[in-house]
């Protein structure tokens, strides 16, 4: 997760420059990242939809539940700590291929559980094979696009995630229903290898590429070389900076997995929704977080334009979405299934436009060369934070059946990271590397 649409307009120079005839194949590949990403996001969710059925089927207990979920969390957090080397070094075509061939099997293995341990197995090996998504496509858009293209592109591809989301209670239910839960597992993990028939048949590095103009391969190639520079998160962990992102994405990342793993099952204990039911409520709430995503990087961004200083700008924003979070308090306590949904797609919404906003804070305070290791540094500390959270989300349920202390603790997450992030870094000031 949870990753933030850029709406930044195309600059006229590239506008110019497409008018030109420079070619688009480059946004071909993008288009792969785009589906990359929608499936990721549809075979990580599985599991979520599934969870009221597979209680029923297979007998496991909340804290059963919470322990399947926690593998998941535990083996992506393995994963965002070597993936990214292993990209580096055996490059992006293998790298990719060997993730998306890995999560698919593991994915079609769910079909194969039969017990909670079998479970935790299948999403452990999920989570180790997803863990390399995210770094193989940043990686490709840096080898396809010019810097001034990048964050576009980024935003596009990312955007997948949240079609993901609402794909998979759409199409879930109707396999499960025709063909059973694990053809549901079967169906949805063999998309993977469909994409893969089509990245390696379209993908190669620019400078190889036979359907590459010599003209885009210049436009992607425009711009100076980056210099080598590897920043070891031994340098990075003494700043408070980073202390202040990894902090915060431990607090609040883990609201985003509750959503995906539980709102099913919310929808279920609460509302009394059935399989055939789930669609459209789900689909409401993923695209109230789209709207969010946009809408928080735009308001920062719209604020900082108007005069306000990146420090005020940023945080100003990060504080309505905060705030936005809190009435989800009243998400468990209404009778009412659409005021609760609206609710929680409020907070989702809320919560993407605080990923938005918390993410560029590492741009605020770092180097360019140093970005990618904070990122990877708090990616982690959020999974971290899904990790107990998921098992603390169980014994809730297992010993009161109530979802209000969930939620309660949703609502006042985003507060109190926002006051550690202030006090950790009050003026957004760079950290000095050295």
């Amino acid at each position: 997760m949870n990753e933030a649409v850029d709406s930044t307009p195309i600059p006229q120079e590239q506008a110019a420059s497409l008018r030109r005839g420079v070619g688009n194949y480059r946004w071909v590949i993008c288009a792969l990242l785009f589906f990359a990403a929608t499936i990721n996001y549809i075979d990580r969710q599985v599991i979520g939809i599934l969870k009221p059925t597979l209680q029923t089927e297979i007998g496991w207990t909340e804290i059963g539940y919470s322990w399947v979920v926690f593998s998941f969390q535990a083996a992506y957090a393995i994963g965002l700590l070597g993936v990214g080397r292993l990209i580096d070094r055996i490059g992006t075509r293998k790298g990719f291929s060997l993730a998306i061939i890995f999560w698919s099997l593991a994915a079609m293995g769910h079909a194969l559980a039969r017990t909670v341990f079998g479970f935790g197995v299948a999403r452990f090996l999920l989570g180790l094979g997803e863990a390399g998504n995210f770094p193989a496509a940043i990686k490709t858009v840096a080898e396809w696009f010019p810097k001034k293209e990048r964050a576009l592109a980024t935003g596009i591809f990312n955007s997948g995630t949240n079609i993901g989301a609402l794909v998979t209670p759409l199409v879930v239910p109707i396999i499960t229903i025709a063909w059973g839960w694990r053809m549901a597992f079967i169906v949805t993990g063999a998309i993977g290898f469909i994409w893969l028939v089509a990245w390696l048949a379209l993908y190669r590095r620019p400078e190889e590429h036979p359907s590459l103009s010599k003209s885009e391969l210049e436009y992607i190639q425009s711009d100076p070389p980056d210099p080598v520079v590897s920043v070891p998160w031994a340098r990075l962990i003494p700043h408070r900076q980073t202390w202040a992102f990894a902090v915060a994405k431990f607090m609040t990342d883990p609201i985003w997995w509750v959503y995906l793993f539980w709102l099913p099952d919310f929808l279920h204990k609460r509302h009394g929704l059935g399989l055939k039911d789930f669609g459209l409520p789900l689909v409401v709430v993923y695209l109230l977080a789209d709207i969010g995503s946009i809408g928080g990087g735009w308001l920062s961004s719209s604020l900082i334009k108007r005069g306000w200083t990146i420090n005020k700008g940023r945080k100003l924003a990060m504080f309505i979405c905060a705030v936005a979070v809190v009435p989800i308090v009243f998400a468990a306590q209404t009778s009412n299934v659409w005021v609760a949904v609206v609710l929680i797609g409020v907070a989702a919404a809320a919560h993407q436009g605080w990923s938005c906003n918390l993410f560029t804070t590492t741009s605020d305070m770092f180097p360019r060369h140093a970005v990618g290791s904070v990122v990877g540094i708090g990616g982690m500390a959020g999974a971290v934070g899904g990790m107990m959270i998921a098992r603390l989300v169980g014994e809730i349920l297992d010993k009161t059946q109530s979802y209000v202390p969930i939620f309660i603790i949703a609502a006042s997450a985003y507060l109190a990271a926002l006051l550690v992030f202030h006090l950790l870094s009050p003026k957004l000031e760079p950290a000095n590397l050295g």
